[in-house]
C-alpha cells in the first residue's frame, strides 16, 4: 500500500454505480486477485487513517445515506457480504473507493489526551496508594516498629514474605477485568487495601501485623491487572508510555514516602503517637476516600467515560477498532457470532481457547522469568533502602530523607524510557539496556562494599540500581501484552507474568538482613546476577520473536493466512507482527 495520505472522496465527486467512470474502474479487476488485494489495502486504511469505506449502493446515485460519521462504525464498519456457495465461508465486497472521514487528527488528539490526564493519571494515583501502602513498612522499621511490638529481624522478613505469597496467589484476578464491571471491580480493591493498610496502625503484636499483610496481599494483587484495563483505551503502539506512567507511581510513590516519612517522624515525636502507627494510619486511609471517587471515574470501555462528550465517545472507541477487530474474529470463530466494540468487554463471551492458547505459548514465560528477576530487586531496594542508608551511618530521618532522591531520578528514567519505547516501537533494546544499568550498579555497590569503602560510593550506585529495575518493569508488562491479540490472551499472558514473577519477592526480600549490614555484599551480588538475566532474557526473546516474524512475512507473502486464535496470525487489515 502506498504511504501517500489518503485523501477522502468528495459528495459532489462521487459516481453513481452504473456509471460509465465506474465501470471502467471495475473492468480493470478481476475478482479473485485484484480486488481482493484492493479490499486488504482499503481495509487496512480504514484503520490508519481514520475513515469509513460504505457502497454506493447503501448510499445511493447522489451519497444519500450520509449520515453522523461515527453512526454504526463502532461496531461494524465493513460493506456488503456475500457468501460463496462452494466454499460456505462470507467473502467481503466493496463496490467502490467513497470514504467518510471518521473523526480528524486533532480531534484524536484531544480524546487521547483527555485519556491520559483523566484515566491514565488517576489509576496512575490509585497505583501510588498501593505501592505506598505496601512498601511503608520499611519506613516503619527505622521508625521504631521493631523495637515497640518486640520483633526479631526474623519475623520482619516474614511479614514481607507473607504478603507475597497471597500477592502471589491471587494474580489469577487479573482475568477479573474481563468479567466484571472494570468501575466496580477497581474501587472494591482500592477500599480493601486502604482499610486493610490503616488497621496496620493499630498493631499489638506481631501475629497481628502478620494477619494484615496476608490480607492486604489479597486486595493488592487484584489490582495488578491495570496495565491489561488500560489496554481497553490505547492501540498497542501507545501502550507503553502509558504503562510507564502508571509504573512511575511506584519510585514516585517511593519518593514520596520517603518524604512523608519524614515529616511524619518529626510529628510523632510531638503527638504522642508512635511514629510508625501514624505513618501507615497517614497514607493508608486516602485509599478508602479515592475508592468512592473511582467508583465514579472510572469507565468499564471507551464509550463509558463520564468525562468525555458524545463525539468523544464514539472517536474513543473508533480508534479502537483495529485493536477489537481480533477479538471479534475469534468470537466469530467460536461460533458466539459477531461482537461490536460497544459492547463491554464484561458482557462478551469468554474465550477459554485463548487462555488455553495462552497457557502453552513460551514467549510468555520467557517474559515472566525476566519478570522475576526484575522482582528481586523491585521487592528489596524499595523496603530496605531506608534501612541500607541509616546503615551507611546516617541518621534515622536523615536515611528517609536521602532514600527520596534515588526513587525520583527512577520515576523520571520511567517516563523518558516508555516515550523512547513507543516511539522506536522497541522493546527488547530498552529492555537490555536497563538490565546493564541496574547490574551495574549492583556490581558497583557489590565492589564499594567489599573494598568497605565510604558511603559515598554506595550510595550513588542506587541512581542506577532504581532506573534500571524499575523501567525494565515497565517494558516488560507492556511487552506481554503487545505480543497477545484476545483480551483472554493479555489477561492469562498477565497472569502468568505474575504468577512466576512474584515469586522473586520471595527471594528478594531476605537479602538484606540486619546480620549483613552495613555493606550487604551477599543481597547486592545476587541482585547483580539477577539484573543480568533479565538482560540474557530480554535477548533470546527478541531472536524468538525476529525469527517467528520473519516466518509469518514468508507465509503471508505466499498467501498462507494463519489463524488468530492463539495470539498469533493475520490480523484484520493486515499482518499481526510481534514487536521486538
Amino acid at each position: 500500500m502506498s504511504s501517500t495520505k489518503y485523501e477522502p472522496v468528495k459528495a459532489e465527486d462521487e459516481l453513481p454505480p452504473g456509471s460509465a467512470a465506474s465501470n471502467e474502474s471495475s473492468a480493470n479487476m478481476t475478482p479473485d486477485s485484484d480486488l481482493d488485494d484492493e479490499e486488504d489495502d482499503l481495509e487496512g486504511l480504514e484503520y490508519e487513517e481514520g475513515v469509513e469505506l460504505r457502497d454506493f449502493d447503501k448510499l445511493g446515485a447522489n451519497g444519500a445515506g450520509r449520515s453522523d460519521p461515527g453512526e454504526g462504525a463502532a461496531g461494524d464498519s465493513d460493506s456488503d457480504e456475500d457468501h460463496t456457495p462452494s466454499s460456505g465461508r462470507k467473502r467481503k465486497r466493496r463496490s467502490s473507493t467513497a470514504s467518510f472521514e471518521l473523526y480528524t487528527p486533532d480531534e484524536e488528539r484531544r480524546v487521547r489526551r483527555k485519556l491520559d490526564t483523566r484515566l491514565v493519571l488517576f489509576v496512575a494515583l490509585l497505583y501510588l496508594l498501593s505501592f505506598l501502602d505496601r512498601s511503608n513498612i520499611g519506613n516503619a522499621k527505622v521508625a521504631g516498629l521493631m523495637t515497640d511490638l518486640n520483633m526479631s529481624d526474623n519475623q520482619f522478613e516474614w511479614l514481607l514474605t507473607a504478603f507475597y505469597i497471597t500477592y502471589i496467589l491471587f494474580e489469577w484476578m487479573t482475568l477479573c477485568f474481563k468479567i466484571f464491571p472494570p468501575h466496580i471491580y477497581i474501587a472494591c480493591c482500592v477500599c480493601a487495601w486502604g482499610v486493610l493498610a490503616s488497621l496496620q496502625a493499630l498493631a499489638t503484636t506481631w501475629k497481628y501485623m502478620l494477619v494484615v499483610r496476608i490480607f492486604l496481599g489479597m486486595g493488592e494483587a487484584a489490582f495488578v491487572g491495570i496495565p491489561f484495563y488500560l489496554s481497553f483505551f490505547f492501540r498497542r503502539e501507545e501502550l507503553a508510555f502509558r504503562v510507564g506512567l502508571f509504573i512511575a507511581a511506584a519510585p514516585l510513590a517511593t519518593t514520596f514516602a520517603s518524604s512523608l516519612a519524614w515529616g511524619i517522624v518529626s510529628l510523632g515525636n510531638k503527638t504522642g503517637i508512635a511514629s510508625w502507627r501514624l505513618l501507615f494510619l497517614v497514607e493508608g486511609f486516602p485509599a478508602c476516600v479515592v475508592a468512592v471517587w473511582a467508583w465514579y471515574w472510572i469507565p468499564d470501555s471507551p464509550g463509558q467515560a463520564r468525562w468525555l462528550d458524545a463525539r468523544e465517545k464514539k472517536i474513543a472507541t473508533l480508534r479502537m477498532r483495529k485493536e477489537n477487530a481480533a477479538n471479534t474474529s475469534t468470537e466469530k470463530s467460536g461460533g458466539g457470532g459477531t461482537v461490536h466494540s460497544t459492547v463491554p468487554r464484561h458482557k462478551r463471551k469468554f474465550q477459554w481457547t485463548e487462555v488455553v492458547h495462552a497457557l502453552r505459548d513460551p514467549k510468555n514465560y520467557l517474559s515472566a522469568g525476566m519478570f522475576f528477576c526484575c522482582n528481586v530487586a523491585f521487592s528489596s531496594m524499595p523496603v530496605f533502602l531506608p534501612s541500607i542508608v541509616n546503615g551507611m551511618g546516617y541518621s534515622t530521618m536523615a536515611s528517609q530523607g536521602l532514600s527520596a532522591p534515588p526513587f525520583f531520578f527512577a520515576f523520571l528514567v520511567v517516563l523518558v524510557t516508555s516515550f523512547v519505547s513507543d516511539r522506536l516501537q522497541s522493546r527488547s533494546i530498552p529492555m537490555m539496556f536497563h538490565g546493564l544499568l541496574a547490574m551495574s550498579g549492583y556490581l558497583l555497590a557489590t565492589i564499594a562494599g567489599a573494598l568497605q569503602t565510604g558511603p559515598t560510593l554506595r550510595y550513588l550506585a542506587t541512581f542506577p540500581i532504581c532506573a534500571g529495575f524499575f523501567s525494565a518493569v515497565t517494558i516488560v508488562i507492556t511487552w506481554t501484552l503487545n505480543n497477545q491479540i484476545s483480551d483472554e490472551g493479555k489477561g492469562t499472558g498477565v497472569a502468568i507474568l505474575q504468577y512466576i514473577g512474584q515469586l522473586g519477592p520471595l527471594i528478594g526480600t531476605r537479602l538484606y538482613p540486619d546480620t549483613h549490614a552495613p555493606f550487604y555484599v551477599a543481597g547486592n551480588g545476587v541482585c547483580a546476577v539477577a539484573m543480568a538475566m533479565v538482560f540474557v532474557l530480554a535477548l533470546a526473546l527478541r531472536i524468538v520473536l525476529i525469527r517467528e516474524n520473519a516466518r509469518r512475512r514468508a507465509r503471508w507473502k505466499e498467501g498462507v493466512g494463519e489463524s488468530l486464535v492463539g495470539g498469533g496470525g493475520i490480523a484484520k487489515g493486515g499482518q499481526f507482527l510481534y514487536l521486538t
